[in-house]
């Protein structure tokens, strides 16, 4: 039996029998040519070597699977996951209540079946707080840690592959919450949201949360004019002047460390904007700022060391024995390209953070709206619209200089999968450090633009 670990942490434990079934169930769907080569079966018992030689193949299996962009995406894929995981944590099918939170501390109890994967939970949230179909793409359902200050630390957007209810209870942890909030970065977007009272609320909700927790500046005459519209419950004029405000629309990060400018540094990341801030602390105790475009990545590549563990499949995120590390490589100058190393619990959020602002730039410059992410559902199953699936996996792509590593664009699914051995291994740790992410936003910017 082998331990899938997804993003750093253990979601399923499956045999080498289920793999070969998902395989030949994805050969039989997508046909040899398509889905990579198995692992070979043995007919004798194998030896220590072996084991690890098949646990490495099966890695390489996995990765390859989900960085196809058909295979990844697929449904045989998703659901091989989400059931396995079930099976692990060992949660049958039942129906439940599942308290789903909202920025503003507001509790949404939504009944679903403990099989629901994130999709079908979005929606049933959506449903009970009556937002309408055409603007649930721009929300989505994120797992959380609450603070001692009532504030919240993301550590990932709920994806497709998992189910929602297994993943936060199998935590063992009540500091664990799912929350709803907007998944999208460019405030235009906001125009939309607000034009139906729903969104208009849970956006509104939002930003007088970040507002209270810090993640937004304000200075004393902003604070004042926020508060008078507050007091008048002008809810769209307050959200207009916090558009206005620095880091609107931000998502703000637990302090960690950088090795830019210098290895060491002590550093507060914020996402928003298409880019990534910096506010770092240097050893002189100065404060300096900064910002990273995305559109300057060239690619990123998120690692993560996971120990071998028998213990509690719940082990919780953000621990220290899961060391996880989000690394990029910036153009600093016309012909300087520099990797710049952030080693954070939150790697995986800050990963996906920085996939999906590629995506929506890639969805504006293909002239395509996010408006109707979501369809209806079909066949009782939930389906995302075209404009979405056309953005999601691009083809993979050589790096265009030869002496790099070859760079591929891999969906945000599974930002780092890694097989264990349940048995006794040679090895401690499992990394996988060659997750590398191309991104096509990136643009060849010159000297005079720096």
């Amino acid at each position: 039996a082998y331990n899938i670990h997804v993003n750093g942490v253990l979601h399923c434990r499956v045999r080498y029998s289920q793999l070969l079934g998902l395989h030949e169930q994805l050969r039989k769907e997508y046909g040899t040519n398509v889905v990579p080569a198995f692992p070979p079966k043995k007919i004798f018992t194998l030896t220590p070597a072996e084991v690890e030689q098949r646990r490495e193949q099966l890695e390489k299996y996995m990765q390859a699977v989900r960085q196809d962009p058909m295979l990844g995406g697929s449904e045989t894929f998703n659901s091989f996951l989400r059931k396995a995981q079930q099976e692990t944590q060992q949660i049958p099918t039942e129906e439940v209540v599942l308290e789903v939170l909202l920025s503003n501390g507001q509790k949404v109890k939504v009944t679903i079946l403990t099989s629901d994967q994130t999709e079908d939970v979005l929606e049933a949230v959506a449903s009970k707080l009556d937002l309408p179909d055409d603007l649930v793409g721009y929300f989505s359902l994120f797992l959380v840690r609450e603070t001692k200050d009532g504030a919240f630390s993301f550590v990932r957007k709920l994806q497709e592959f998992e189910l929602p209810y297994v993943s936060v209870t199998s935590l063992h942890n009540p500091e664990f919450r799912i929350i709803l909030r907007k998944s999208y970065w460019d405030s235009a977007y906001d125009d939309d949201v607000m034009e139906h009272r729903v969104g208009l609320n849970l956006l509104y909700a939002q930003t007088v949360s970040d507002i209270e927790h810090g993640w937004i500046v304000v200075n004393k005459e902003q604070h004042r004019q926020l508060k008078s519209l507050q007091e008048k419950v002008s809810k769209k004029e307050f959200i207009r002047l916090a558009q206005t405000l620095k880091y609107y629309g931000y998502l703000k990060f637990d302090p960690c460390i950088t090795d830019f400018p210098e290895k060491g540094c002590h550093v507060v990341v914020s996402a928003g904007n298409n880019e990534l801030n910096f506010q770092v602390q240097l050893p002189n105790e100065q404060i300096k700022e900064g910002s990273f475009k995305v559109t300057r990545m060239r690619c990123w590549r998120v690692t993560s060391s996971v120990p071998m563990s028998n213990g509690p499949s719940g082990s919780s995120p953000g621990k220290s024995e899961v060391k996880l590390e989000l690394a990029f490589e910036y153009l600093m100058s016309k012909d300087r390209l520099q990797w710049v190393t952030i080693t954070s619990p939150q790697a995986i959020m800050l990963s996906i953070c920085l996939q999906s602002m590629v995506d929506e730039l890639m969805v504006k410059k293909s002239g395509g709206s996010i408006r109707k992410m979501f369809r209806r559902r079909v066949n009782g199953a939930l389906r995302r619209s075209d404009s979405q699936q056309a953005v999601k996996s691009p083809p993979l792509l050589d790096s265009p200089d030869s002496s790099r590593e070859p760079m591929a664009k891999l969906s945000s699914k599974l930002t780092s999968v890694s097989l264990r051995g349940i048995s006794h291994s040679s090895s401690a740790n499992d990394v996988g450090a060659n997750d590398f992410h191309g991104n096509y936003a990136f643009e060849g910017i010159g000297d005079e633009d720096l």
